[in-house]
C-alpha cells in the first residue's frame, strides 16, 4: 500500500490517473499534457507501474497505458478501513437522567 501512496503523492501522477479514467492513452499523448521532459514522464510512469496502478502494453512503437482501477480502489478502501471508515458506526449512547 505504501507504493500506492507514494505514487499518489505527486500531482503529475494523480493527473495521469485522472486522464486514464477516460480510457487508455499512449505515453506520448499523456506526456503532451504536461510541461515536463519525456524522461521525467517516463519516471512517473515507472512509479505508477511499480505501484500497480497502471498497465502498459506495447502497440507498435507506442506504449499504451491503462488504468488499473481495482488496485486503486483496493488501496483506498484498505486505507479507509485502517481508520475505521466504512465500518458500521457505533450506536449512540443513551442519555441517562439522574
Amino acid at each position: 500500500m505504501s507504493q500506492v501512496f507514494k505514487a499518489l503523492s505527486d500531482p503529475t501522477r494523480r493527473r495521469v490517473l485522472q486522464l486514464l479514467r477516460k480510457g487508455p492513452m499512449s505515453a506520448g499523448d499523456l506526456s503532451d499534457q504536461f510541461e515536463v521532459s519525456k524522461p521525467t514522464m517516463s519516471a512517473h510512469f515507472a512509479v505508477l507501474k511499480e505501484a500497480d496502478l497502471v498497465h502498459a502494453e506495447k502497440a507498435g512503437k507506442s506504449v499504451i497505458y491503462h488504468l488499473k482501477l481495482s488496485v486503486l480502489e483496493e488501496a483506498l478502501l484498505g486505507f479507509a478501513h485502517s481508520f475505521g471508515l466504512g465500518t458500521e458506526a457505533p450506536k449512540p449512547r443513551e442519555e441517562t437522567t439522574q
